[in-house]
């Protein structure tokens, strides 16, 4: 990862936000060294600069959200990453969950329906010395072309398991995805090596909705 000439700014806030979500239960190492090495108000705007350590989604635009600190360290954690898998993302929106997962050395690959939000997060994937394939699309579809994956990381609501997604993910790979409504669970499923799911139901969290074609209509 790049040295950044701002990166010691709020080090004392991202020290106490890291010890709020061991609090929580977060207790993976590497993840909360991710968590710390990563400034998260450069994915702010500098209006709301002051809050960006605070353990709560924050809006970046477009009526997205970047995803509260404690949300990416559950769902970093739960997708047992290691380094040189191959992973898509769902979802790039800030770029931050992105930067996470590329700290930890995943190969990453990201899809973002929005095109307004790609210049800022491509901008701070390039800042970080990050270099991960991205493409503007239908997020619910995955990115076929570059399938299969070791893991699939959906960080929008979705209305269940798409097919598409399903397919992209390679035998003994992991999925994980908030389903549901107003209220999501947190879904973690694993592909057996014959593509059976088995599917483990974790905690309730808030997530915008899952546009697209295998996602909710908008």
């Amino acid at each position: 990862m790049k040295p950044l000439e701002d990166s010691y700014k709020h080090k004392s806030l991202r020290k106490k936000l890291v010890q709020t979500i061991l609090s929580k239960g977060i207790r993976d190492e590497r993840v909360l060294t991710a968590i710390d090495l990563i400034p998260r108000h450069f994915f702010l705007d500098n209006a709301l600069d002051e809050h960006a350590y605070q353990d709560k989604a924050m809006p970046i635009g477009n009526g997205q959200t970047i995803s509260q600190p404690y949300t990416v360290a559950y769902q970093t954690h739960h997708l047992e990453v290691a380094k040189g898998m191959k992973v898509l993302e769902i979802g790039t929106g800030s770029g931050y969950q992105g930067c996470i997962l590329c700290a930890l050395g995943a190969q990453l690959y990201t899809v973002e329906r929005l095109p307004e939000l790609l210049p800022r997060a491509a901008a701070m994937f390039s800042k970080f010395g990050f270099n991960p394939q991205i493409k503007i699309g239908d997020g619910s579809l995955g990115w076929p072309e570059m399938a299969p994956f070791d893991r699939i990381i959906v960080t929008a609501a979705a209305p269940g398991l798409g097919k598409s997604l399903w397919e992209q993910l390679r035998p003994g790979g992991i999925i994980l995805l908030p389903m549901g409504n107003k209220v999501q669970i947190m879904n973690k499923i694993r592909k057996t090596h014959d593509g059976q799911p088995i599917r483990e139901t974790l905690d309730s969290f808030r997530f915008v909705p899952l546009i697209g074609s295998e996602g909710y209509s908008e």
